[in-house]
Order: structure tokens, then sequence, then C-alpha cells
């Protein structure tokens, strides 16, 4: 079967605003480098409305956050400030330890909006897991856009459709965004690593069977192709799997789980650095 896997979205409510959650599943807990996938929305927000994440700490990873629409204001605890856009990147990489939080943009709950978008983590590897916390915005105009038969592909992260992304990251990743016509055929070598599908809307097959919108399909081992039935909007992602396995306990991502402990011994005694100008915070569970 070209499909070892299908792991459908879980809806998980963050205080009134729900998402999918597809990763980590109880079935398969990693996909290459990532380890948590989100699909955030769809979601319509009333004028006065919005999400408000309070700061809270990560170790171990790099979050990646993605939007068709919408947009979210980001804070950490290295001073950044910066609202997304849809189409652009946010790369924060925790490393040893970083705080913050995620908010909508005041203009945008003050009109009201649509919002959607994926959030993930890709796991940091063992060598990396401790370094020096850092975050980089990539604007949508950065990421390379590749013109496919029948279709388009917006390289997030790694090297796909002979392109590179900008975003920087330490391990072999795939991940991108592709928009695909009725018909279109769209290649998915086995030189890419461990490769998910994710469908966000309309409906098309891998080597002759379905994908399920809001399901991650799992490929098998070697060669494979994707054909879009209808116009479809999907997710492509993996990478190289780490030869260390990943625990995820809360925010806390490490291959150690002795250091998950030490996390949130330290979140709770109040040693993670704060995010300026923010006062509030996640309690551990």
């Amino acid at each position: 079967m070209p499909i070892i896997q299908s792991i459908a979205g879980r809806t998980r409510d963050l205080g009134g605003f729900s998402v999918a959650r597809v990763l980590p599943a109880p079935q398969r807990r990693s996909l290459g480098p990532f380890v948590f996938f989100d699909e955030m929305g769809p979601a319509d927000f009333a004028p006065g409305q919005g999400i408000d994440v309070r700061p809270h700490p990560h170790i171990g990873l790099a979050t990646v956050t993605y939007l068709f629409a919408g947009g979210l204001g980001h804070r950490d605890s290295l001073g950044t400030v910066i609202d997304i856009a849809p189409g652009a990147v946010n790369w924060m990489t925790a490393g040893r330890g970083i705080v913050h939080s995620e908010r909508t943009p005041p203009a945008l709950r003050a009109a009201g909006h649509h919002m959607h978008g994926i959030q993930s983590w890709v796991a940091l590897p063992v060598e990396h897991a401790e370094a020096a916390p850092a975050f980089v915005h990539h604007p949508a105009d950065t990421l390379p856009v590749v013109d496919l038969p029948g279709g388009r592909a917006t390289v997030i992260a790694g090297t796909m459709f002979g392109v590179t992304s900008p975003v920087q990251f330490p391990h072999p990743i795939i991940y991108a965004e592709v928009r695909l016509e009725a018909g279109a055929r769209l290649d998915l070598p086995a030189p890419w690593g461990e490769r998910g599908v994710y469908p966000v809307s309309g409906s098309g097959m891998i080597e002759g069977v379905a994908l399920e919108i809001g399901t991650l399909a799992v490929l098998a081992a070697g060669d494979a192709a994707l054909v879009a039935e209808t116009p479809l909007h999907a997710m492509i992602l993996g990478g190289a799997p780490f030869p260390e396995p990943r625990h995820i306990e809360w925010n806390f991502v490490s291959h150690a789980p002795e250091r998950i402990e030490a996390a949130k011994a330290d979140w709770k005694a109040g040693r993670f650095p704060q995010v300026p100008g923010e006062t509030e915070f996640i309690p551990l569970p």
C-alpha cells in the first residue's frame, strides 16, 4: 500500500479556539523531524474577539507558524515583537529555553477576521538541543514559489522541486504548501525521506488511494505521486527521522526525560526568562 498510516486530526480546545491535532498521535509520534502538527481553524472571529495564548516555555524544538488567513502577534523572551501574515514563516528555535506568547493583532481583533493556518514543531538534533534560543521571521516574498505542471508549491523548509528555502534547520527536512489544479500530478520522491501529505481542501489520491481532508497520509518507502482529483490544497512534510526517539511533555521536547523534568521544575520555579511587557503566564499543568 502506498499509504502506511492515516492519522486524522483530533479536536483540541485552546481556550475558545479549536485546533485539529495530527501529531503526536497514539499510532505515530513523529514524521521526519516533525513532532507536532496542528491545523488552526478555519475559524471566524467577530469584532472584539481573537486568540490569546499567554506566555509559555519551550525547549529542544523549533516552532513553525504558517498561516493561510488571518494574523498572529508574536512576542518572546528575546524581545521579539512581530506580527505574522499569511504566507510568511515564524521560525522560533527554543534550544535551551525560550518563552513566547501569541495573540491576535489589535487591528484584526477590532475588525473581526477569518483565521486558518498550521502550527508545527520540529525537534532539534541532539547536538543542537541546548543551543541559544533564536527567532527568525521570513516574509512571504522571501520563500521560493515553484510553478508546477498544473499548480504551484511554496517551499517553507528544505530543498524541494529544485529550490531551497531560506529557512535554516540543521537536519534534513521537507515542508511545502502545494495548490494543484484538477488532474495535476506531483512526484513525491523517496530521497526526501519520511513523507506525509496533509490535504487541507479538495480531493486527491496517492497511487490510486484516496486522501481524506484533515487526515495525514504517511507514505510507504519508495517513490510516490500525488494526483489531484479536484483543485487540491495540501501540505507536504517530513524528512529524515532522528536515531533517538523524542519525548514530549506539555511544551517540552527532548531525547532525555530528565531534561524535561528539569525544564518543568525551572518553569514552576520562575527560572525561565520573561517576555518583556507581559506578566501573564500559563502555569505548568
